[in-house]
Parts: C-alpha cells; sequence; structure tokens
C-alpha cells in the first residue's frame, strides 16, 4: 500500500466570513450529487512545495462537502528523486539530457508504486511528472476515472523530456493543467480543465498575524527591524532565481546601504537536487551578513514563513519559469506588492503596477524594489489591490469549487 497522509479536519463554513456565505452553500449545492464519491490524490510528497500545502486543504474540505477524499504519496529514494528533478527541469525546458537509465529508473518506480495502489475509487487524481505512469502500469485500466494534474510550466519543454511524458500523459481522459499555454503538442484528452492553483487563508502561513507579532518572529533570525527587508521565500532552485535575487539586492544596497536580504526556502523530500542551489546560493552570498538564508532545518516552518511575507518591506518572487508561484498569492494576501518575474501563472497575479510589478532583469528587479521602497504610501495601496486580487480569484474554496465541477463532468 501507499502511504496515507493523515489530515486534520476542516470546515467550509469556517471560510465564510471571507469569502461569503453564498459561496459556500453553492459549493454544497454542486456537491451534492457527489456525496460519498471515493477520491484519492495521489502525489510524491506529504510536505515541502505548493502541492502538499494545497492538499492539506483540499482534501478535508472535499471530505466536508460529502466526499470521500484521500491522499496517498508514492515511494521513492535518491535514485529516483534525482531523475524526477530532472524531469521537472527538462519540462520547463531546461538543456539536460534524458538517458535511457533514467527512464528504466522511472518506470520501474512508477510500476512499482502502481503495484501498491490499491482501492477503488471514482476519481483518482495524479498530480506531476513523478507518478505520471501509474495509470499506464495498472495493465490495461481505464482511464476514464483518472485525472492528470500538471503543476508546472511546460510551454516550452526540453523536446526530449516532453516526448517521453506525452505517451504516458495521454493515456488519462482527464488533465488539468494551469494554463492553457502550459498544454504541448502530441497530447489530447477528452476533458482539459484549467484550474489556477489557491492558497488557504485559515492555514497557518496565511491567517491573520499581527504585524507587532510577526516582526518578532523575524526579529529572532537575526534581522534588524530598524531597517528595511526585503524577501523571497521559495525552494532552492534555478528556476526561482535566488542568485539574481541577490544581485537585485545588491544594486539596491549601493543607493540604500541599510536593506537587507532574507531568502527562505523549504527542503521538501521529493528535491535532493535543492541541497546543491541551497550551497550555490550561500555561496554567491558571500560574506554579507545582511543576506540571511534561511529554511525549513532552521525551524522556518509555514508560521515562521507568513511571518516573513508579513514583516517584509518588499516580496520578490523573480522566477524565470514558475508553474504558478503560490508564494505570490501568499504575499499578496498579506497586503503585500510583490515584484515578480514575467513568466508562467505569474501575471495571472500581479497586475503590472497595480497588484505588483513584472519584471524580467535584475535590474528592473532593483528599479521596482527601490521604488516601493522609497514609496510606502503607494506600496500600501498596491497592497490593498493584492489582497483584494486574492480573495476574488486565488482562495481555496474556488479550487474546490472547480474540482467539483470537474468530478461531476467525468461521473
Amino acid at each position: 500500500m501507499l502511504d496515507r497522509v493523515e489530515l486534520e479536519k476542516k470546515h467550509l463554513d469556517d471560510y465564510a466570513p471571507i469569502v461569503g456565505e453564498e459561496v459556500i452553500a453553492d459549493i454544497r449545492e454542486f456537491a451534492q450529487p457527489l456525496q460519498d464519491a471515493r477520491v484519492v490524490h495521489v502525489n510524491a510528497t506529504a510536505y515541502g512545495g505548493g502541492v502538499a500545502e494545497m492538499l492539506q486543504t483540499l482534501v478535508p474540505l472535499m471530505r466536508d462537502a460529502g466526499l470521500d477524499a484521500e491522499w496517498q504519496v508514492i515511494e521513492g529514494t535518491d535514485e529516483f528523486f534525482n531523475v524526477t528533478k530532472a524531469a521537472h527541469n527538462g519540462l520547463q525546458g531546461m538543456d539536460i539530457e534524458l538517458t535511457d537509465e533514467m527512464k528504466d529508473i522511472w518506470k520501474r518506480y512508477n510500476r512499482m508504486n502502481a503495484e501498491k495502489f490499491e482501492g477503488d475509487y471514482d476519481f483518482i487524481v495524479i498530480h506531476d511528472p513523478q507518478p505520471a505512469g501509474m495509470l499506464h502500469y495498472r495493465q490495461g485500466e481505464a482511464g476514464d476515472r483518472w485525472a492528470w494534474r500538471c503543476h508546472i510550466d511546460t510551454s516550452h519543454p526540453n523536446p526530449a523530456y516532453w516526448d517521453f511524458f506525452a505517451p504516458y500523459i495521454n493515456e488519462y481522459d482527464t488533465a488539468i493543467f494551469t494554463m492553457e499555454q502550459y498544454v504541448g503538442s502530441g497530447v489530447q484528452f477528452e476533458r482539459l480543465a484549467i484550474i489556477t492553483p489557491t492558497i488557504d487563508p485559515l492555514s497557518p502561513k496565511n491567517k491573520p498575524m499581527p504585524l507587532d507579532e510577526a516582526r518578532g518572529v523575524v526579529a529572532g533570525y537575526g534581522l534588524d527591524l530598524e531597517r528595511p527587508i526585503i524577501s523571497q521565500v521559495s525552494r532552492f532552485d534555478p528556476w526561482k532565481d535566488p542568485l539574481g535575487v541577490i544581485d537585485a539586492y545588491r544594486i539596491v544596497k549601493d543607493q540604500m546601504p541599510e536593506v537587507q536580504l532574507a531568502l527562505v526556502g523549504s527542503m521538501a523530500s521529493d528535491d535532493p537536487e535543492g541541497w546543491y542551489y541551497l550551497d550555490k546560493t550561500i555561496r554567491h552570498a558571500g560574506d554579507d551578513l545582511d543576506i540571511h538564508v534561511l529554511h525549513n532545518f532552521h525551524g522556518v516552518g509555514a508560521y515562521e514563513v507568513g511571518a516573513f511575507q508579513s514583516a517584509s518591506d518588499v516580496v520578490i518572487q523573480k522566477s524565470i519559469r514558475e508553474g504558478f508561484g503560490l508564494v505570490v498569492t501568499e504575499a499578496l494576501w498579506k497586503g503585500k506588492p510583490v515584484i515578480g518575474g514575467d513568466a508562467g501563472g505569474i501575471p495571472l497575479q500581479i497586475i503590472d503596477g497595480e497588484t505588483g510589478f513584472l519584471v524580467d532583469s535584475v535590474a528592473a528587479c532593483a528599479e521596482k524594489t527601490l521604488a516601493l521602497l522609497e514609496d510606502p504610501g503607494r506600496a500600501e495601496e498596491m497592497g490593498k489591490a493584492a489582497r483584494e486580487h486574492v480573495r476574488r480569484n486565488f482562495l481555496t474554496t474556488r479550487h474546490l469549487a472547480d474540482y467539483i465541477e470537474l468530478f461531476a463532468a467525468m461521473a
């Protein structure tokens, strides 16, 4: 059997003060025909990264809406996750080799996980490339109950990787992408759903936190509250460009010497490459004591991440490729305009000049950072618009409604 993730109960009614009673009533009405439908989500890790964070809320809320939902995690070792990390990078366009040995490792672990997968479900949602072959290895099981959910930016994939994965993905009758531009050639689905990710406004990371409390947490990690703080929260990953963030910070520091930078990340179990990029980031930071590189092994969990986002003067997400970027959503929800890379799903969230700024270079990132630091009044007004944009479009109740609508179409 695959590992089942234990989850705390959550209640839809708790979200009514944020999204409105009518939204909650509509969800319960839409879910009525699906009462007791068995749903399982399968992914690669129970913690670290946006997929796990979303499932921690979506699955309990599906249960509260009357579905019999659960979450299972596949098994793998470093040899498998090294391959799937390369696959993640390759599908996002990195020029990286895909060898026959890598293909064999991926196939072997997908076959093993398919054999371990037990249970009879009405709807099976497989998340991302790691377990994408499980349907194939279920020995001809029909794909009408299976959906493949892609969370990454596959708009310009490395052809070697896309050509390898496309036949496996094509076996699913239903696919879920964040944007239509991510659907590559050679695949065709009976049902194609475009669903953007969302955040849970009541999670430890996103629930309201008094500013004094947030500042106290940040001070505990050595930052000076009397000086401006820039932060980026993300995995240590080449696509998040932490080195570029450091370069932008250095340009800002030339004009505003008192500024500080916090790079806050999470080391996930399915990302062994993350340690390599963490080391690169630390080396690039050098001996600058105003650059703080922190992660979950320093005790920086969801609550602490929320504190950094709330207490920062400027939040950056300088991604080069980005499936969506939930860390952008989180910061916008906290009333912070975000300076983000003009990539992937970030422009869905950052309305340039209204909820933040879109940038495509280190110089532009530094310029917009200085602009916000020098005009806190404008930053505050943009932050108000940012929070409302998230409330209307990117909260977990909308995500739940999208899944219920999709399951109804699959039934």
